[in-house]
């Protein structure tokens, strides 16, 4: 059966019903609770070492106020860092790929980091709207275009992640295909062809722990600008 490349990216069925949920949990199971022998445990170490690592990175451009959002900066890192480096094993469905997903994580963040500054500080939020020494008649444009900029940070976060994602896949996908077609009749390009797919599958990984970093890291600092 002929498969479209973008038959990768479609969600999977079992009996009608949509697996996106099961994907969404497994890397869930992957982290241990924990128990009396939490210190003995090396795997256990290694985690709350690398929960402790990202911890600390996203919180730098936060100040006291923001610490309040730590836990779940955190384990929204973790979830896309999981979802994203399982997606690249064989025989894997990756929710990242989806932009429905992706809006769905980074617009509910973002108007809550929206919200909390006009709360906390409504002055400031909207001062944003306008820099100050702005000549008057440059006002309603100015306005207009920062309004936009603003509205236009979810749609940012949702695509950029979804765009990343989706052309790794499909290149890994054309190239691999390439390989398999090449090896009966030019055996030397088509492992040329496995050598370049190796690297693009170490750039990709790359990607995916990069891109769960820069999804979180642009999180905060809109957080910044809001408290």
């Amino acid at each position: 059966m002929n498969l479209s490349f973008f038959d990768q990216f479609s969600s999977p069925h079992l009996l009608g019903i949509p697996l996106i949920l099961l994907s969404l949990l497994f890397p869930a199971l992957l982290f241990p609770s924990p128990n009396n022998r939490w210190i003995n445990n090396r795997l256990s170490t290694l985690q709350t070492w690398l929960l402790h690592l990202i911890t600390k990175q996203l919180m730098v451009p936060l100040n006291k106020n923001g610490h309040k959002w730590a836990m779940m900066l955190t384990s929204l890192m973790i979830m896309l860092l999981t979802i994203n480096l399982l997606g690249l094993l064989p025989y894997t469905f990756t929710p990242t790929t989806q932009l429905s997903m992706n809006m769905a994580l980074a617009f509910p963040l973002w108007l809550a980091t929206l919200l909390t500054g006009v709360r906390n500080q409504p002055s400031a939020s909207l001062a944003h709207l306008l820099p100050e020494g702005t000549p008057t008649p440059l006002i309603p444009a100015l306005i207009l275009i920062e309004t936009t900029s603003l509205l236009i940070r979810p749609l940012a976060l949702g695509v950029r992640l979804t765009a990343n994602l989706t052309a790794g896949h499909l290149l890994i996908q054309l190239i691999s295909t390439a390989s398999i077609a090449l090896a009966p009749t030019l055996p030397a390009v088509s492992a040329l062809t496995m050598i370049i797919l190796l690297l693009l599958t170490i750039l990709e990984v790359a990607v995916a722990m990069i891109q769960a970093y820069v999804f979180v890291l642009l999180l905060s600092l809109y957080l910044q600008k809001n408290i």
